[in-house]
């Protein structure tokens, strides 16, 4: 509810405000503006300032949104998971999907080294991705880092794999420009198979599935990308 921007712009009083509404984030809500203004020490005006700053006319527009962010805040997450993967299951056994896990082993299979490359979740998923590898025998490394200067110029026997659920996460896609610039082959797993960091890469593994968010935070789920870094590591290793 509160953005980087709006708080960027706060005074020392409406960061006490803030930090009332922080810290009595249930009782909120419920209270009255004189209510806020007492409990945060400093006067209805600039409760109201605060309310405006935030983007609301006034305090009880303001109080309105603050009730349906904690609602959203709250909200279920709509368990069908099962689904999901039954449906990513049946992608697995096409043609299609086939074609792009054998691609990428070509690519692979002819490497000494592999690179992997994410930023949050998916940073997670690719330390998980270099560790695998490795397990398997293929010499592997993790960028979590996309200020990482890259200077020296690569060889074709590496290969990057870069992670994004949205294809579009701008550190990622600058990083995997850069090695990719510098010689190294570029394979991407993502949810969107039209995304900038699809079309970029020498090889494209999409997996499809919903995208799930829960008050602007992602909660789609990452089984597909396990799934596809495990598979190509066995299939590396199996040859």
């Amino acid at each position: 509810m509160f953005t980087k921007e709006m708080m960027e712009g706060f005074t020392e009083l409406d960061f006490a405000v803030y930090d009332c509404i922080v810290k009595n984030k249930e009782q909120v809500g419920k209270m009255t503006i004189k209510e806020l203004a007492d409990t945060a020490h400093v006067s209805t005006a600039t409760v109201l300032r605060f309310c405006k700053k935030s983007g609301a006319e006034g305090y009880s527009e303001w109080k309105l949104r603050y009730r349906e962010y904690l609602k959203g805040e709250r909200a279920a997450i709509k368990d069908d998971s099962g689904m999901e993967l039954q449906s990513f299951m049946a992608r697995v056994r096409s043609a299609d999907f086939q074609d792009s896990i054998s691609k990428a082993h070509q690519y692979l299979a002819g490497s000494r080294c592999t690179i992997f490359i994410g930023i949050g979740s998916s940073g997670i998923l690719g330390r998980y991705g270099a560790r695998y590898f490795s397990n398997v025998g293929q010499f592997s490394l993790f960028i979590d880092d996309p200020w990482q200067p890259v200077l020296q110029n690569m060889s074709e026997d590496t290969v990057t794999i870069a992670l994004s659920e949205s294809g579009t996460t701008k550190q990622t896609v600058y990083i995997a420009s850069q090695l990719q610039q510098r010689g190294s082959t570029l394979i991407s797993i993502t949810n969107n198979g039209n995304s900038v960091l699809a079309k970029m890469a020498d090889c494209n593994i999409s997996y499809h599935v919903t995208e799930k968010m829960v008050n602007d935070r992602n909660v789609t789920t990452q089984i597909p990308v396990l799934y596809i870094i495990e598979a190509l590591a066995r299939k590396l290793y199996n040859g």
